[in-house]
């Protein structure tokens, strides 16, 4: 027979002591100090794209505001319907998924390098890493003047050494002028996804990698089967936060190529509308396209991380 259980009963408060405050308020008292940041967040970000989503809402060109009129959902089917629009939707996907899959497996190269012990493997880690900490602008900048330039530049000045006088001096940009935006993006971005692969390299467990080699398991193998496996998440992540901001880089296509040469991405077809064109239903109503998107992929990304930090805790 199995006895009832008893029920808990909270002691009583001793005579003349202060009442003992609500589990509510000791949660508010708790989150009290965040609020004012939690109010600037809400200030910063949330208004105004509350704003642009209001905006995207109506016909409202900045050289006639007397002419703004409702639409509805007016500008996003023109959005959707312009050809331009849908061509620069396709090169943000190229760049994005070139310069992503490439700074990867670059990334993942560099991050085997330095996994392994080295006399000055904290100074070669500085090296590689200072590509990211650049101003995105300053590393345009960069590619632009330093590298690509037909006169001066160090790719010419290279081809100029090897092959004489009659070597060939491409213009890099107008030539190839996706891949030249490209080339820029994988050398800025390379260093993050090699820190992030760093990371998960460093978290095997090295028990797991020596068992396997006393079983005569060479590189290749233990890679494949042991590595590869390993990093599967930390390259999921990778992929998703290098998607996330490149789907948004400005500063590379504004500075190489002015958008021209059909390198025109997403973010500089907003800005062309609405600083150009002057329409700002049109821009908001891409530019609320573009945060749709970005949060779709940032969700991605979050289930992601939560998971990793399933796994490790897991495993402690």
């Amino acid at each position: 027979m199995t006895a009832a259980p008893t029920a808990t009963r909270t002691p009583p408060r001793a005579p003349g002591s202060a009442p003992r405050p609500s589990p509510r308020l000791r949660a508010w008292v708790t989150r009290a100090p965040l609020l004012p940041a939690l109010v600037f967040m809400i200030a910063v970000t949330q208004l105004p794209f509350v704003a642009t989503l209001v905006i995207s809402f109506f016909d409202w060109n900045a050289l006639y505001p007397d002419a703004r009129r409702f639409t509805g959902l007016a500008n996003y089917h023109e959005v959707l319907a312009d050809a331009d629009l849908r061509k620069s939707v396709l090169t943000t996907i190229l760049l994005t998924a070139t310069v992503v899959l490439a700074s990867l497996v670059a990334g993942l190269g560099l991050a085997l390098l330095l996994d392994r012990r080295f006399r000055g493997r904290g100074v070669v880690r500085t090296l590689l890493i200072a590509p990211f900490l650049l101003v995105p602008v300053a590393a345009a900048l960069l590619w632009k003047h330093v590298l690509y330039n037909p006169e001066y530049g160090l790719f010419n000045g290279v081809l100029h050494w090897v092959g004489g006088d009659g070597a060939a001096q491409p213009d890099w940009i107008s030539d190839t002028p996706l891949l030249a935006v490209e080339l820029a993006l994988i050398w800025q971005w390379t260093p993050f996804m090699m820190l992030i692969l760093l990371a998960g390299l460093q978290s095997r467990d090295p028990e797991l990698i020596e068992a396997a080699r006393m079983d005569g398991a060479g590189n290749w193998q233990v890679f494949r089967h042991l590595t590869l496996p390993h990093l599967r998440r930390y390259l999921e992540l990778g992929a998703l936060l290098g998607s996330i901001y490149i789907v948004q880089n400005f500063d590379a296509v504004f500075t190489i190529t002015s958008g021209g040469l059909g390198t025109a991405n997403l973010p500089y077809t907003v800005y062309q509308s609405f600083y150009q064109a002057h329409e700002n239903g049109l821009a908001s109503a891409a530019g609320v396209l573009v945060v749709i998107g970005s949060i779709v992929i940032a969700t991605f990304a979050l289930r992601v991380v939560s998971s990793l930090f399933r796994e490790e805790v897991f495993r402690a």
